[in-house]
């Protein structure tokens, strides 16, 4: 298993570098025979950022993206069951991913809620406004 960086991610998505792009599809395409790629938490919270700072991406079509990810399996995604809960959240809400992310993180490991002084985390995402 080798680890991939968000870059790597972002160039096998959009294939919008002409040098780069066929570099990122090759070496995805190639672990299949030989491992896996793994995509740790902080890379899928870049992901979602540059898909939609950087490339302006839809909800919509940021969601698609990480679904593409989550079920391409060459992929294995760190903690892939917050990944998939924090994804049907953002999909369904107006919330950040990151957030989404946090808030399942913090329920997979047992926390009662999770506090924030963000009001639309406590909206959107399932966390607890501090008033």
């Amino acid at each position: 298993m080798i680890g991939l960086d968000t870059n790597v991610l972002v160039r096998y998505i959009m294939q919008d570098d002409p040098k780069q792009s066929p570099k990122a599809t090759a070496i995805v395409e190639s672990l299949e025979g030989v491992g896996r790629g793994y995509v740790t938490l902080v890379s899928m919270v870049e992901l979602v950022w540059v898909l939609t700072v950087s490339f302006e991406l839809t909800r919509a079509q940021v969601s698609q993206a990480l679904d593409g990810i989550i079920r391409t399996k060459q992929f294995k995604i760190e903690n892939a069951d917050q990944v998939v809960r924090a994804l049907r959240v953002y999909k369904l809400g107006k919330s950040d991913f990151a957030d989404c992310l946090i808030e399942r993180s913090a329920n997979s490991a047992g926390c009662v809620k999770t506090i924030t002084f963000d009001v639309k985390a406590a909206k959107h995402a399932g966390m607890t406004l501090i008033a």
